[in-house]
């Protein structure tokens, strides 16, 4: 079955959205690896009526990279609320991912996976992609004590207290398994203490819980006490799951055409420089100095066309005196590259330098003093011109693609962080700081 070249799209999370030959929005979805996911449309025998019958109209695919594969499924919904694609029945159906809802308007408040975001004065958690690992992590927080709130569904206050022929026959409040404010074993500010306890835990604080699950896994792995390290390794999965960061708030018109034109910038740049995969991930480096003083280079991270500032390094030059842009190029790449050799980090799928051939010969001599082989080029700020290894004339590109706005953003970034750092630095030296 033929379909569109799928080339161009990373192995990454984020959304793909399939459109037909008059680019009307066929189908929205998301998926842990995009070009995968994608690839398995176009599969030989397709795996479902709903594939067999999408395939052939799709002309196009965009995407959109996202952080985790929760900011994906914001993007998801919310692409697919707006657009409303034919394909799409999950939504059209009013099904939904799962929350975590803690009843802070109750005066004894609960904990309860839910499918639907209400306005009804409780804290709503997530989504959630997966709503197993998230059920399975309540349950064991529950029964290690972590959050004791009350597992039942009766209805009480304080105004109303719960019956107590009710209280004797609950099966929690005899094996102590619950606070049981029902009982007043646990007094009201208590057990709004514990309820708070949880809302801080689904807000991400949970640094703690996690070290000491992970000692806990360690030691009944020593033990050989296999299943108990097996379900504390996918309670840490869970916390995980549970802690992905969504970084989007709202899917605006102008938002959506801006990843867009983002992720259509990585395959423009792709094709442009003849690149083997796509250049979902880049990291461009620039010098800065004053006169030869104080001279910093600055490295950003770009994924999926998009900031990843988690990824930003600043770099102090050591060996270079002077004015010497091209040495202490080779200085930081070369850190750089040692870096990523010998770390655990993602290697990139392009370097790109800020400058001609000389600084684009320093970098590569640096990569290969470590060794180290990677995509290589160049961004000359006068005529906007890329250069490659190995290759006499540069690359032009009109300023109407997407790569080439993709490049500048890039580079114009990595020269604001640089001369920010910069700046930062020579503030110190004039209050008597270095």
């Amino acid at each position: 079955m033929e379909g569109p070249s799928r080339s161009h799209l990373p192995h990454a999370t984020g959304v793909y959205i399939m459109r037909d030959a008059a680019g009307e929005v066929l189908y929205v979805g998301k998926a842990v690896d995009l070009s995968r996911r994608v690839a398995q449309y176009f599969a030989e025998r397709p795996k479902d009526l709903k594939t067999s019958l999408l395939a052939p109209l799709v002309r196009r695919v965009d995407y959109i990279a996202c952080a985790s594969e929760r900011e994906a499924l914001v993007w998801e919904r919310r692409l697919i609320g707006r657009h409303q694609p034919f394909f799409n029945a999950m939504w059209k159906d009013d099904k939904s991912y799962p929350w975590v809802r803690l009843s802070l308007e109750e005066d004894f408040p609960r904990l309860r996976v839910v499918r639907r975001k209400r306005r009804d004065g409780a804290r709503y958690f997530g989504p959630y992609p997966k709503v197993t690992p998230v059920r399975s992590l309540l349950r064991s927080l529950w029964k290690r004590r972590l959050i004791p709130l009350r597992p039942c569904d009766y209805e009480f206050s304080r105004a109303k207290p719960l019956a107590e022929a009710k209280v004797k026959s609950c099966l929690y409040f005899h094996t102590g398994e619950c606070p049981a404010p029902c009982a007043g074993r646990v007094s009201f500010d208590g057990y709004r203490r514990l309820a708070d306890d949880a809302r801080l835990f689904f807000e991400g604080r949970y640094a703690r819980l996690r070290t000491s699950m992970t000692k806990a896994m360690k030691a009944a792995s020593a033990r050989l006490d296999f299943e108990e390290a097996a379900r504390l390794r996918d309670n840490l999965e869970g916390i995980s799951h549970m802690g992905e960061r969504v970084r989007y708030a709202e899917v605006r018109p102008g938002k959506v055409a801006q990843r867009l034109d983002a992720s259509s910038g990585v395959s423009d740049l792709q094709a442009a420089l003849a690149l083997a995969r796509p250049p979902h991930h880049i990291e461009c480096f620039d010098i800065s100095h004053l006169f030869g003083k104080q001279t910093v280079a600055s490295m950003v991270c770009f994924k999926g066309g998009e900031p990843h500032k988690d990824h930003y390094r600043r770099f102090r030059v050591r060996t270079v005196a002077g004015i010497d842009d091209f040495a202490a190029m080779a200085e930081v790449v070369a850190r750089r590259a040692r870096a990523l050799k010998e770390g655990q980090e993602t290697l990139p799928d392009l370097i790109l330098i800020d400058g001609g051939k000389g600084q684009l010969s320093a970098a590569e001599k640096a990569l290969a003093s470590v060794p180290l082989k990677l995509p290589l080029a160049s961004l000359a700020k006068r005529e906007e011109e890329l250069f490659l290894p190995g290759r006499e004339d540069p690359v032009r590109l009109e300023p109407s693609r997407p790569a080439r706005r993709l490049v500048e953003r890039v580079r114009d970034e990595a020269h604001r962080f640089a001369v920010t750092y910069h700046r930062l630095l020579r503030g110190k030296s004039l209050l008597g700081g270095e």
